[in-house]
């Protein structure tokens, strides 16, 4: 049997979901492969690029202001799974004009992301808005926040339904990411220097993941089973809806990227970025149809 370290850069559905159900429904096993999955959230880029890893957008910021060789070979979205959430009062991400918004760091993917959202509502992200940088997580500090007053809006991920959470307390969903900007994100991508495409384990995830993709559209109650084990804190119809939303409609069915997307979406993260734009997305996207 094959064996390779995949390391997850992020939590929750976005980040984990696919590689969790090939794990769940022992997909690496029918493919050959022992897959040890590692928690690389704080990792620095060069351990993580020794291990293939979920995070497409990490490894695209890698490439275009390091030039390290990552290649992504399969994308399970091409929406981000980010919310702005905002306690009652603010409609509309132009009201974020002089809040306190708590948001990941500039450098990192949903950092830079988040910043490119934001000039297309009109906000200067350094100007405009009083952020409140704070690391990835579970985003349960920032609830705190908000219910407290602390701040008036956050960038939360997948941890949380946050259409469910803002119901609760009589907050406001302000955007869905994905409605504002579009990158093939979260998949598989691996460093060629230290793992070779062609890998016979990277092709064994490859196909597993892709069996994944299939159980997410064809099977919706498995997936809305699994997808409970992220959102304890919601019920199984809250997660049902989540899963009609955000998932279903908006995954990949075959792992393979959108190149006109993915050339917009390079194009706006190197302005972001201010670095060139040095990498097309047929060089960096290669995601084409596994061997058996």
């Amino acid at each position: 049997m094959h064996t390779i370290d995949l390391a997850y850069v992020g939590r929750g559905l976005h980040e984990e979901l696919a590689a969790y159900i090939a794990d769940q429904e022992d997909f690496y096993a029918d493919e050959g492969v022992h897959v040890a999955l590692r928690d690389g959230c704080t990792w620095d880029d060069e351990r993580l690029r020794r291990c293939a890893t979920i995070g497409l957008g990490r490894a695209l910021l890698s490439r275009l202001t390091d030039g390290t060789p990552w290649v992504g070979l399969s994308v399970n979205t091409h929406r981000p799974l980010f919310w702005f959430l905002a306690r009652s009062g603010l409609t509309s991400l132009s009201d974020l004009a002089g809040r306190r918004l708590a948001v990941h760091a500039p450098h990192t993917a949903p950092g830079c992301f988040t910043r490119i959202v934001l000039r297309g509502a009109g906000l200067d992200p350094d100007r405009d808005i009083k952020t409140v940088v704070r690391p990835p997580g579970d985003y349960g500090m920032d609830l705190r926040r908000l219910r407290d007053g602390e701040i008036d809006a956050a960038l939360v991920g997948s941890t949380m339904a946050p259409e469910a959470v803002a119901a609760e307390h009589g907050w406001e969903v302000l955007a869905w990411m994905g409605d504002h900007f579009q990158i093939p994100t979260v998949g598989l991508a691996v460093d060629p220097t230290y793992t070779d495409p062609d890998d016979p384990a990277v092709q064994a995830v490859l196909r597993a993941h892709r069996r994944a993709l299939q159980v997410i559209h064809n099977d919706p109650d498995t997936t809305v089973r699994y997808i409970q084990t992220f959102l304890g804190g919601h019920t199984a119809d809250e997660a049902r809806a989540h899963y009609k939303t955000f998932i279903a409609p908006h995954f990949t069915t075959d792992g393979l990227a959108d190149l006109a997307v993915g050339d917009r979406a390079i194009t706006a993260v190197a302005a972001e970025l201010g670095v060139p734009a040095t990498v097309t997305a047929a060089e960096f996207y290669r995601t084409t149809p596994t061997t058996s």
